[in-house]
């Protein structure tokens, strides 16, 4: 019984070491700016997850004290404390599972919100000069053209779009590569037929969406691998504070001149 009591009490500082290092994590996400790189941000304006971030920024400091108390408990072995730090652990658990909730509608309604946004700000060419701009140096460094397609950018298709075929190697094998494809032009009556475009056959809408996507499925993975490892904490600081309650007293059999058996309680060695 003593050895399981050690090794209880030897998983308790590690859980709650761990639960510190989730909180340090959590401060340094909610903290961080890393929304301001997304490309194209003025498209998302509309699914802002500012509120991710005030999740983390509010938790992450309560959860670094309450591990740090859950530390000293579990190491001192301190029973009051422990129960304590259960209590308040719970408390913060079901709270963040309130707040956070609105993160996870979020990610199920963000494809169709981000459809309707790519809606509204096509044709492109008559976008704000900031879209046209960002939306340019993405065409470039991914090789895609548009947000759904390079219909998006109608008969004022930017250079960031053309896709130069390979010298040496047939056009027919590289459209089937579907890296190019002709782009669709309107001809205008009156005007002269317009020269054969290849344009990224990618568009560049689904980086866009993995760019918004991946902020918020990073908070929830965080605040998931916190519910998860606050569980376990309150769990073992529970095992150690109530140990009185699940553990037998060790007990010494006497029998006397009588052979009657009396049961007694060993002498505690502390």
């Amino acid at each position: 019984m003593t050895r399981c009591r050690s090794y209880i009490r030897g998983l308790a500082v590690c859980v709650t070491v761990l639960l510190l290092v989730s909180g340090v994590v959590m401060i340094g996400v909610g903290f961080s700016s890393g929304d301001g790189n997304t490309p194209v941000a003025e498209l998302f304006d509309q699914l802002s997850s500012s509120d991710g971030l005030l999740v983390l920024q509010v938790f992450g400091p309560l959860t670094v004290i309450l591990s740090l108390m859950g530390v000293c408990a579990a190491t001192l072995d301190l029973k009051l404390l422990l129960l304590v730090f259960s209590v308040l652990a719970l408390v913060e658990f079901v709270a963040l599972m309130v707040v956070a909730a609105p993160l996870v509608q979020v990610e199920t309604q963000m494809d169709g919100a981000v459809d309707e946004l790519f809606l509204n700000v096509t044709p492109l060419h008559r976008a704000d000069p900031y879209i046209q701009r960002e939306l340019n140096k993405l065409q470039l460094s991914d090789s895609c053209c548009g947000l759904r397609s390079s219909e998006d950018w109608e008969n004022e298709l930017p250079v960031s779009c053309f896709c130069t075929l390979s010298v040496g190697r047939p056009a027919s094998e590289q459209i089937s590569d579907h890296r190019c494809v002709m782009a669709k032009r309107n001809h205008q009556p009156g005007q002269p037929t317009p020269g054969t475009l290849w344009v990224h056959a990618k568009p560049c809408g689904p980086i866009l969406k993995n760019y918004l996507s991946f902020p918020i499925k990073l908070r929830i993975g965080i605040i998931s691998a916190f519910a998860t490892i606050t569980m376990a904490a309150i769990a073992l600081c529970l095992a150690l504070a109530l140990e009185e309650y699940w553990t037998k007293p060790p007990v010494e059999v006497r029998v006397d001149d009588f052979n009657r058996v009396t049961y007694e309680p060993k002498p505690s060695l502390t």
